[in-house]
């Protein structure tokens, strides 16, 4: 595992971070999986408030001695903070939970616009200096799904220690892109990779043109390892997040970053990635990530499940009475089926992709109901 600078701080970070958002369901298979990435170097550990029992099982993970070997990181829900005092109430809450007095980094999470507004109001900037001169903190970034213009608003507002960021081989112009993640190590930032595979998206919606490029390209390595080598080729991020949801993921991104070295891509490599990319744009896959925050909708839409079925034939590139069949069944006639939209844009308003999600979800189900036989059709 290779180890590097952390920003402008003291801290020597792996290049591979576990995230812990995706935990297997099964509390003991999380918990051996925490401490198998700490044993086999990972030493940098990203949670969140919002991520249901991900603190709780770190916290029981990292006793026995292993929070000494881990840089451990969370957020700050500011969904849930309404008055200044709320932002200390909910970070004692985290520490509690992770069984700590302390975090090595402590985020402000996903500053879209509504997150930014109401920290700037509650002055969340002022929080994070209170809370590292209590020693509660040691160090105070952000997480953003915006645009490359509210981040650089954003970090010159203020004295940052580091910053995450959605990067991968197909959001290179998306959201902050390469362009931000530049710009944040100009400002001395240390830059946080997540989304390396678009929450697994990348992989289990793979194209038939890309799995052809992979398989006849002179070399030969899998789909995840080249999404995560062309990033750790870049020496500007500094660490790169996967969340894996089994053991074997793990070690499979462990043995990956077993040569995360700089700059490894060559000029093949760089045009073999760029054909990878215009062929998932080519395939017209809606770019859900399935991270929820759209959820829980109102009138009860599966949004990412709705998204999912959609993006299953997309990349087939056809539609089957399956398909249609399993939407009709599994969603609509459960009352989790896009029908149930009312456009209210609450959903839209909470997307870091920016998804048009009402405008969306009519399209899927326009076009997994066309054609769909009596028999299966569920009764208005």
């Amino acid at each position: 595992m290779q180890y590097v600078k952390y920003g402008q701080t003291d801290l020597e970070v792996s290049r591979l971070g576990l995230g812990c958002m995706r935990f297997p369901a099964d509390r003991s298979q999380a918990i051996e999986m925490v401490r198998y990435a700490i044993d086999h170097g990972i030493n940098y550990l990203d949670t969140a408030f919002v991520y249901g029992d991900s603190e709780e099982i770190l916290g029981e993970a990292l006793s026995q001695g292993y929070r000494e070997r881990t840089y451990l990181v969370t957020k700050a829900p500011l969904w849930n903070v309404n008055q200044y005092a709320d932002f200390e109430q909910h970070l004692d809450i985290s520490l509690r939970r992770l069984g700590t007095d302390y975090l090595d980094v402590y985020l402000l999470h996903n500053l879209y616009d509504a997150n930014l507004k109401k920290t700037r109001e509650l002055d969340g900037s002022g929080f994070l200096d209170e809370m590292i001169a209590k020693g509660k903190i040691r160090y105070k970034g952000f997480s953003m799904h915006n645009s490359y213009e509210a981040f650089t608003d954003l970090v010159d507002d203020y004295h940052w220690d580091m910053a995450q960021i959605q990067m991968n081989i197909l959001d290179v112009k998306m959201q902050v892109g390469q362009k931000g993640l530049s710009y944040g190590v100009e400002k001395a930032l240390a830059m946080v990779v997540m989304e390396p595979l678009r929450g697994g998206t990348i992989l289990l919606s793979m194209p038939p043109e890309v799995g052809e490029l992979v398989a006849a390209y002179p070399e030969k390595r899998s789909l995840a390892e080249w999404c995560f080598r062309w990033l750790y080729s870049q020496p500007e991020a500094t660490v790169i997040l996967s969340g894996t949801s089994t053991l074997e993921q793990l070690k499979d991104n462990i043995s990956i970053f077993e040569q995360a070295d700089y700059n490894v891509l060559s000029n093949d490599d760089i045009r073999f990635i760029a054909k990878i990319r215009r062929a998932y744009q080519n395939a017209g896959a809606i770019g859900c990530t399935a991270c929820r925050y759209c959820s829980p909708c109102k009138n009860g839409v599966k949004i990412p499940e709705c998204f999912a079925v959609y993006n299953s034939f997309m990349i087939s590139g056809k539609v089957t009475m399956s398909d249609r069949v399993y939407y009709s069944n599994a969603l609509v006639s459960k009352g989790y089926g896009a029908d149930r939209c009312e456009r209210c844009g609450e959903c839209a308003e909470q997307c870091p992709q920016k998804l048009e999600i009402p405008d969306l979800l009519a399209m899927l189900h326009a076009e997994l109901t066309s054609n769909l036989p009596p028999r299966f059709r569920v009764a208005d």
